[in-house]
């Protein structure tokens, strides 16, 4: 599955440790953590099934807060996330956003900010998935 502007990684680990070693990761990098959507849980509430599916939203107000000012409507991809979900071959899979990506859709000029946070993300990904 290719999805333009989204990098996808496959996980050594499944759903549970792969979403400990991602909230471990963006915590050892300095970012908070603002939100854990468990979408699995949410379903289970309303009688569906679903594989787990949890969105993980971080982020660093220091990093964030300069970009929104230059582009407000940054903020709707702000603070960044990343996707972990379990396919139907008990897969683990863990996805975001591609910073240059981000930048571009809201056309932000970028002041060396993206390779910064490309190497960031990258660094929390490969954590999180063990590659």
């Amino acid at each position: 599955m290719t999805t333009d502007g989204l990098r996808t990684l496959q996980s050594l680990h499944g759903p549970g440790e792969t979403l400990d070693r991602l909230e471990a990761a963006v915590t050892k990098h300095g970012m908070t953590i603002v939100a854990r959507i468990d979408h699995a849980a949410a379903a289970e509430k309303v009688g569906l099934a679903l594989r787990p599916t949890v969105v993980l939203v971080f982020g660093n107000p220091r990093a964030g807060t300069p970009a929104m000012q230059a582009v407000r409507t940054l903020a709707i991809d702000l603070p960044l996330k990343m996707l972990i979900w379990q396919d139907d071959k008990d897969m683990t899979w863990l996805a975001y956003n591609v910073p240059a990506w981000l930048f571009r859709r809201h056309g932000v000029v970028d002041d060396g900010t993206v390779d910064v946070m490309h190497d960031v993300l990258e660094s929390i990904a490969g954590e999180a998935t063990g590659r």
